[in-house]
C-alpha cells in the first residue's frame, strides 16, 4: 500500500480556513492501478471508499503502447480542463466499472467529496519488454557478451535468440531441446541441456541434432507439418528421426514455424504540482497500471524461406 499525507483546512466546505485550523488526513491506495473506457486511470480504496483519477481527453491505451525502436514511450501533459485529476469520497463506494466505465454515471453514487485539479501535469513511461518464453532468460541468450541481444541469431532467421523460439531454426521449440528431464536435479535447463550427437554444440543451438548430415528441420518423412519431432519411421526405436542417427532420409522443409513473442509492458503515471480546493500535493506516483489484457499480450510471425 502507498499512503499520501495531504494538509488540509480544518474548515473543508468553508471558503477560507483560520491559519491554525488545520489537519492531516490520509489517503492509503496500493501501487497499481486500473484504467478502462476512452482512457481512464483510476484507483479506488474500498475501506476508506476513496477513489483517485485521471481522465484524458486526447490520449488512448493505443497510443500509449506505441512504443519507439527503444522500446519506450514517454509524455508529459498538463493537468486541467482536458486532462482531468480527480479525487472523490463516497458514502460507500461504488463498484469500479459503475464509477469510470460507464459513458453516464449513475444518479446515486453518494458521493460526500468531488474535487477537480486546476493545474499541474502527469506524467507516463511504457516500456515494453519481449521475450521467446523459451526458457532461457534473455540475458543468457546474449551469445557473443557484448550486452547487445540483437547481434545474436543463432539460425540467421532476422529474429535475435532472445525473441526466437527455436533459435537454431530447426523447427524443433528451444524449450523441447533443453534438460527438461532435469536429470541433474538443479532445477536449471541450461545446466545440462540435451546434446545428442555430443558434438559439443547442444540441441537448441544444433542445426542437426543427431550429426547424421541432414539437417532437423528436413527430417520430416513422415508427417511434413514442419514439426520433426512427430517423425518416427523406426517405430521399434521409437525415437524421432532428427535424433535418430540411423535414419538420414531427407524431406526438405519449406518453412519455419511461426515463432510466438511474449510482450510484456509497464506503464507507471506520475502526477505533479496537484492543485485541487483543499488538497496541493508536489508529487504523486500514481503507480503502475495493472491490466492484464492490455499489458501482457503476444504477436506471431516468422520468416518463409526463400
Amino acid at each position: 500500500m502507498r499512503k499520501f499525507i495531504y494538509i488540509l483546512c480544518f474548515g473543508l466546505l468553508l471558503t477560507a480556513c483560520d491559519d491554525g485550523d488545520i489537519f492531516e488526513v490520509t489517503f492509503d491506495f496500493e501501487d497499481t492501478f486500473s484504467q478502462c473506457g476512452t482512457l481512464v486511470f483510476y484507483k479506488t480504496n474500498e475501506s476508506t471508499s476513496e477513489s483517485l483519477s485521471i481522465n484524458f481527453a486526447s490520449l488512448t491505451i493505443a497510443e500509449i503502447l506505441e512504443v519507439g525502436e527503444d522500446n519506450l514511450y514517454e509524455n508529459t501533459l498538463p493537468l486541467g480542463t482536458s486532462n482531468v485529476f480527480n479525487y472523490r469520497s463516497y458514502t460507500n463506494l461504488p463498484a469500479d466499472n459503475l464509477l469510470f466505465c460507464n459513458d453516464i454515471p449513475p444518479s446515486n453514487l453518494g458521493i460526500n467529496k468531488d474535487e477537480v485539479s486546476i493545474s499541474g501535469e502527469v506524467y507516463i513511461r511504457t516500456v515494453l519488454v519481449e521475450d521467446d518464453n523459451d526458457g532461457i532468460p534473455s540475458e543468457q541468450e546474449d551469445l557473443n557478451g557484448n550486452g547487445n541481444y540483437d547481434d545474436d541469431d543463432t539460425d540467421n532467421d532476422g529474429i535475435p535468440n532472445y525473441l526466437d523460439a527455436d533459435d537454431d531454426g530447426d523447427n524443433v521449440l528451444t524449450k523441447t531441446e533443453l534438460d527438461t528431464l532435469n536429470l541433474d536435479g538443479d532445477d536449471d535447463p541450461l545446466t545440462n541441456p540435451k546434446d545428442t550427437d555430443n558434438d559439443g554444440t547442444p540441441d537448441y543451438l544444433d542445426p542437426d541434432d543427431d550429426g547424421d548430415g541432414v539437417l532437423t528441420r528436413d527430417e520430416e518423412n513422415t508427417n511434413a507439418n514442419l514439426n520433426p519431432t512427430d517423425d518416427v519411421s523406426d517405430p521399434d526405436s521409437g525415437v524421432a528421426d532428427y535424433l535418430n542417427d540411423q535414419v538420414s532420409t531427407t524431406v526438405t522443409a519449406t518453412a519455419f514455424r511461426v515463432h510466438t513473442i511474449r510482450m510484456t509492458y509497464t506503464i507507471r503515471a506520475i502526477v505533479s504540482d496537484i492543485s485541487l480546493p483543499s488538497i496541493t500535493q508536489q508529487t504523486l506516483d500514481f503507480g503502475t497500471l495493472n491490466d492484464s489484457s492490455v499489458t501482457s499480450t503476444t504477436r506471431e510471425g516468422a520468416p518463409v524461406f526463400n
